[in-house]
């Protein structure tokens, strides 16, 4: 419901002057000096997702918004794909070329357009009637602007300004997202390659005795038995060898898709191995607290409450005024009979009665919708503290697992496997055992592959439960560790 008043004094030479001057322009020159602050932001709001880039991964971001833009990243990419690729090179290419990280940032530039928008002060409506009849003709002429939405502008400014920090934060996440996923498809594409390479040079000893096995035992130096063993070792290498291809190249066309790679751009090459271990595990004493001081969703999530804090409190201030409207009013009146012609000033104001709606409903949801941020955010602290103490205990772990596959298991399968290569040559002892040492042997360099590619995905996923980025999917099984340390059994 809504109630209308209007005063229009009898004849223009009663207005006094400077009424007359000022009151239909009033509200337009309020809104011209209010909407002149608002502009939008130099750099489309790049500077927190390239600051944190910079500060967390040594690395140029760019939102391609002109030809130049295009053709300076084209230039970087170009100098990063001509030589084997690093993991450092690979979260190069994917931060200028992924076009989903582009997509975040054309909604960064959306938001800081509905930033300038909420920033300004709302159009004014002009109202016109013409009311003729049998002996007059009535023109009624009325602007009219909202004088809550003129009052309310600086705290709903504010909060424009909160939103769009928020948005910037969201975009420097999905800058951290995409930079984890390229490493981690970096570290997979990497290590798959390295097991293909193990499992080739195998394949092709293993067909080399399997051939040396079948002229002996057609010259009878060796029975049947013997020689069957070496071909099935044959056999299965190169089925997994085949199985290992087969995960190299579903692994590479992993990378590609989070680098964002097409035409000329997918001949790049990977390195035959994956980065060697660091001398030490670094460590961090104070893991928890930097995840706490760091961040990035935990700062999404405290902007989101400081911004509903502020608009509950704009919430609670309007909840019993929802429209509120004054405006110029212009009257002219022409008498058909007489030819008399009245023209009369004056003004309107537009008022929401609150009968029904009271403004408990808005007021409610308000603080409901706090509370459940404030919530989310104590929930969100409790998971990033815990996974960041999970996240340096798997670093942690999987570093001492590559180590000891590097230190002392390899070393200790090749002095055995040294030692019955002499036993066997004095016929101590038989086929057999130097198989079984051959696959057990075969099976120790594939699992020490896989730990040492688990630690570079640990280092990764630290990094993100530190600083933040997508957590790190469930670990698949890996095929060819299970198949060869089962064929260590036959």
């Amino acid at each position: 419901m809504s109630a209308r008043f209007q005063s229009r004094p009898a004849a223009s030479r009663r207005q006094p002057p400077l009424w007359r001057a000022t009151t239909g322009a009033a509200l337009l020159t309020t809104a011209l000096l209010l909407s002149a602050c608002a502009s939008f932001s130099p750099d489309g709001g790049m500077s927190v997702p390239a600051d944190i880039a910079a500060q967390h991964l040594r690395k140029d971001v760019a939102a391609i918004r002109s030809d130049e833009d295009a053709a300076a990243a084209r230039a970087k990419i170009d100098r990063l794909i001509k030589r084997p690729l690093t993991a450092d090179a690979a979260v190069q290419i994917a931060l200028l070329n992924n076009r989903g990280l582009q997509a975040a940032y054309n909604d960064l530039g959306i938001a800081d357009a509905v930033r300038v928008q909420q920033s300004m002060p709302p159009n004014p409506s002009v109202q016109m009637t013409r009311l003729a009849g049998a002996a007059e003709i009535e023109l009624d002429r009325q602007i009219v602007g909202s004088i809550l939405a003129l009052a309310t502008l600086p705290a709903r400014t504010e909060i424009a300004n909160d939103r769009f920090r928020r948005a910037q934060l969201v975009a420097a996440l999905e800058t951290l997202n995409v930079a984890a996923e390229a490493r981690r498809a970096y570290y997979r594409a990497v290590a798959a390659r390295q097991l293909v390479n193990l499992l080739t040079q195998a394949s092709a000893a293993s067909a080399t005795t399997a051939e040396l096995a079948k002229r002996m035992g057609e010259s009878g130096a060796m029975n049947k038995l013997d020689q069957s063993r070496q071909q099935v070792l044959h056999a299965d290498l190169s089925t997994e060898m085949v199985r290992a291809q087969q995960r190299a190249n579903a692994e590479r066309e992993r990378l590609i898709r989070v680098l964002g790679s097409s035409g000329n751009d997918l001949a790049f090459t990977l390195p035959a191995a994956l980065p060697p271990l660091p001398r030490r595990a670094f460590t961090l004493p104070a893991v928890e607290q930097n995840a706490m001081d760091r961040r990035v969703d935990l700062q999404i999530a405290r902007s989101e409450l400081d911004s509903l804090a502020k608009s509950y409190g704009l919430t609670k201030a309007t909840r019993f005024v929802n429209v509120l409207e004054a405006g110029y009013a212009d009257k002219i009146t022409d008498t058909k009979d007489t030819g008399e012609h009245a023209h009369s000033r004056g003004f309107t104001l537009t008022l929401e009665v609150p009968i029904f709606d009271f403004g408990e409903g808005r007021l409610r949801e308000a603080e409901q919708t706090y509370m459940q941020a404030v919530n989310r955010l104590a929930q969100k602290a409790i998971d990033a503290r815990s996974q960041a103490r999970e996240a340096y205990r798997g670093y942690r772990l999987s570093y001492d697992i590559a180590a000891r596959y590097q230190r002392d298991v390899l070393p200790l399968r090749k002095i055995i496997s040294d030692e019955l290569m002499l036993r066997y040559g004095a016929m101590q002892v038989d086929v057999f055992a130097l198989l079984t040492e051959a696959r057990q042997k075969i099976a120790a360099n594939v699992a020490a592959v896989d730990a040492q590619r688990d630690f570079w995905l640990a280092s990764t996923d630290l990094s993100a439960a530190v600083i933040g980025g997508s957590a790190s999917p469930e670990p698949a099984s890996n095929t060819v560790a299970r198949a060869s340390t089962d064929a260590a059994g036959h």
